[in-house]
């Protein structure tokens, strides 16, 4: 059930619309939204309509990066907001006074139990504390008149009110930075310098400086500081809320509009250059017409952008019903394309997303899928594909023909580098090619729109990244569609053909005679196909690998019996018949087992066909004359060949045997030989499927005879080669 399945979903008509049609529907909800898509100028080129007129009045859009520096100017005119609460000095002061009778509270515990100490319970440290401690106790044995604590800490906080009144303002933000900043207070923000505040490590030298102008020494100055230090805090603190409002402010401020087109008023003369200003007008008309009728006419563009794309796809599948119908009939390959115009397609969506001043679109990687498709198929195709993906590519950035044009060329270029791919890491030499058919384009369209150097270096830069990127992608993707397709391309083809690969080296190890015969069979094939223009790297790897199922029992093939005793002489032929067959099956067993594309494993029952064994059919006959021998038990189950290649491979399989069997073979003989099997196998019905013209089959048998007859000409016979051949020594015979 399964398979049938599988050969209904490879087949199905249903499935071939549904494909198309997700692939259009994906491709239009990828079209810029709210726009006229019916024309797309440069800046530069001369406008060869008649005069546009404008039909409605509408506004002149500022050019993208106009308007993005000034939003990112007007952000920059914000100044950060802070805000001032007159409390917090009143909290502060009040919390150094709660402090202050703290101390002074612990002086007194201590004073009062001079045997056992308190130890300090004050955040000053020791020796600050004891000396504000004797000053205290100075103070209340009236010893001195000098140093009074109460107007030592009252000065304190006499300074820091002052400072306080000033400000102290938090570390500045870092984004936005100014000289000055917005103090608000209440409603009002008042613009002040940053240098009028304090800041804390500031505020902290200005106690200090205050302390040391009344010429207390510095151990006093120290300690007081140091308590004063714990009541320093900003009281003007940076609000981000308000910033942001204020930058939201500013940059709603900024208009997106330049100027206004007035109903009737021409925008562009035929054969006036578009300079800078008239192309704003014409992409702001095309922008304004788009959203006029969006509401009253979108649904008559969304049908116009599906014919627009289904025209284009329509193209793609009649190229390939005329001239490549193993694509067309074969579901999971129009899925391969599918995909990959669709991932194009979303990378073009995603890059029209992105507001940057920068030449993003060339970084829509054209070139890979153009590889991709080439390895997976052949040039071809890849070079078809490559014209649909960059006409899609440039619709989607709004009918840009340059862009189109640009991408075709370096597609083209990818194309010819990988038509004849001979290994995985030869991708990457496209990346010269890929990178000189973006430039040639990049250079013609920029000296034709008169464009500044820079802008030509800038755009060069993002091709180079293209040129670099698209073979890595290509050479990551190519084994994605591999595995989760099971798709079969030349450079698996060309890994298969490895001698080292374990089924070949097991074939050369334990049947030698069936992998010479192999081989010899390869090299005929090749050939054969080159001739017909079918795949030449298949046949000859379907060649190698037809008869692997012969490593499970060589033996039972003549080719690889060493000795003259021949096992079939001894057994019923219609023994040796299920000895023969078996080799079929457990080829088939052996290929799934390691893996071998459907392609190859095809080979291993329609290089047979249904072919009758004729030799032990006869051998039958003659042993049981009086009963009635079915011929069909003596056929091998098929099926016939159903490609070019496994047709090329059946018929080089006949002729290859033969010829060998043929005791002094020379050109008459080898070219009776194989017409006779050609024909045979015509007769017995064996080509019924396959796609060969009779021109192909005459071209192929003259190619068979070539190759045979140079394998197997004869050669001058050396001096005394009968006794060389006897293996009689000469001087002996002497």
């Amino acid at each position: 059930m399964p398979e049938i399945f599988k050969a209904r979903f490879k087949e199905s008509l249903r499935i071939k619309l549904l494909i198309g049609l997700i692939t259009v529907v994906l491709i239009v909800l990828m079209f810029p939204k709210a726009e006229s898509l019916e024309f797309e100028v440069l800046e530069g080129s001369v406008w060869i309509n008649d005069d546009l007129i404008a039909p409605f009045s509408y506004p002149i859009l500022k050019a993208t990066d106009v308007y993005r520096a000034e939003i990112q100017n007007a952000k920059k005119s914000v100044y950060p907001v802070f805000s001032k609460d007159p409390l917090q000095v009143v909290i502060i002061i009040d919390s150094f006074k709660v402090y202050k009778d703290y101390l002074f509270e612990s002086f007194d515990k201590n004073l009062t139990n001079p045997v056992n100490q308190i130890v300090n319970p004050t955040f000053l440290i020791d020796n600050s504390y004891n000396l504000l401690l004797n000053i205290y106790k100075q103070q209340k044995n009236k010893q001195s008149n000098i140093l009074n604590l109460d107007k030592l800490l009252l000065k304190a906080s006499e300074s820091l009110i002052k400072i306080y009144k000033t400000g102290i303002i938090e570390t500045l933000p870092t984004e936005n930075l100014r000289d000055s900043i917005a103090v608000r207070i209440g409603n009002i923000d008042v613009i002040e310098p940053v240098s009028k505040y304090f800041n804390i490590n500031k505020a902290k030298s200005e106690v200090k400086n205050n302390f040391q102008s009344f010429g207390y020494s510095s151990e006093v100055v120290n300690a007081i500081v140091e308590f004063a230090e714990h009541f320093i805090f900003p009281n003007i603190t940076y609000n981000a809320k308000f910033t942001n409002d204020e930058i939201l402010q500013a940059q709603n401020e900024v208009s997106k509009y330049t100027g206004i087109v007035n109903e009737s008023e021409r925008i562009i003369a035929k054969h006036e250059r578009v300079t800078k200003d008239v192309k704003l007008k014409i992409d702001s008309f095309r922008s304004a017409k788009g959203e006029k009728y969006q509401e009253q006419g979108i649904s008559f563009q969304l049908f116009g952008k599906f014919l627009h794309i289904a025209s284009l796809i329509t193209l793609l599948t009649i190229y390939f019903y005329n001239f490549r119908k193993r694509i067309f009939y074969d579901n999971v390959k129009l899925m391969v394309f599918g995909l990959t115009i669709i991932f194009i397609s979303f990378v073009t969506f995603l890059i029209n997303q992105i507001t940057v001043p920068a030449p993003l679109q060339f970084l829509i990687f054209v070139p890979a899928a153009s590889m991709i498709l080439t390895i997976i198929f052949d040039s071809r195709v890849g070079f078809y594909s490559t014209v649909i993906i960059s006409l899609i590519t440039a619709a989607l950035r709004g009918n840009d023909y340059s862009f189109a044009l640009m991408n075709l060329f370096a597609g083209a270029l990818a194309v010819y580098t990988v038509r004849d791919i001979k290994n995985r890491s030869q991708i990457f030499r496209s990346f010269f090619f890929i990178l000189v058919g973006y430039s040639i384009g990049v250079f013609a369209f920029g000296l034709e729109r008169f464009a500044p150097i820079n802008t030509i270096m800038i755009e060069l830069a993002f091709v180079s990244t293209n040129a670099v990127i698209s073979p890595v992608l290509t050479y990551g993707l190519l084994i994605f569609f591999e595995k989760l397709f099971n798709i079969t391309t030349d450079l698996t083809l060309l890994e298969l053909s490895n001698f080292d690969r374990p089924l070949l080296r097991d074939l050369a190890r334990k049947a030698p005679g069936t992998f010479n015969h192999s081989m010899t069979m390869g090299t005929i094939a090749e050939a054969a196909a080159e001739k017909i223009g079918a795949n030449t790297l298949l046949a000859r790897v379907g060649a190698y690998y037809h008869d692997i199922g012969k490593l499970i029992s060589p033996q039972n093939f003549v080719e690889n019996q060493l000795s003259e005793d021949n096992i079939h002489e001894d057994v019923a032929p219609e023994e040796s018949v299920e000895l023969i067959k078996k080799h079929i099956n457990e080829g088939i067993k052996l290929g799934q087992q390691y893996n071998l594309p459907d392609e190859v494993i095809d080979f291993i029952p329609m290089h047979h066909g249904t072919m009758s064994m004729k030799y032990f059919y006869e051998k039958a006959k003659g042993k049981y004359e009086n009963e009635n021998i079915d011929i069909e038990e003596y056929k091998y189950a098929g099926p016939i060949p159903n490609t070019k290649e496994t047709a090329i491979v059946m018929l080089a399989d006949g002729c290859e045997s033969a010829v060998r069997s043929i005791e002094d073979p020379d050109q008459e003989k080898i070219e009776n030989v194989v017409d006779n099997i050609v024909d045979d196998r015509i007769e017995n019905g064996q080509l019924n499927n396959s796609p060969l013209t009779l021109s192909d089959i005459d071209k192929i048998k003259e190619s068979f005879k070539n190759i045979l007859i140079g394998q197997h000409h004869k050669r001058i016979r050396y001096p005394n080669q009968d006794k060389i051949e006897k293996g009689i020594d000469e001087e002996t015979d002497e």
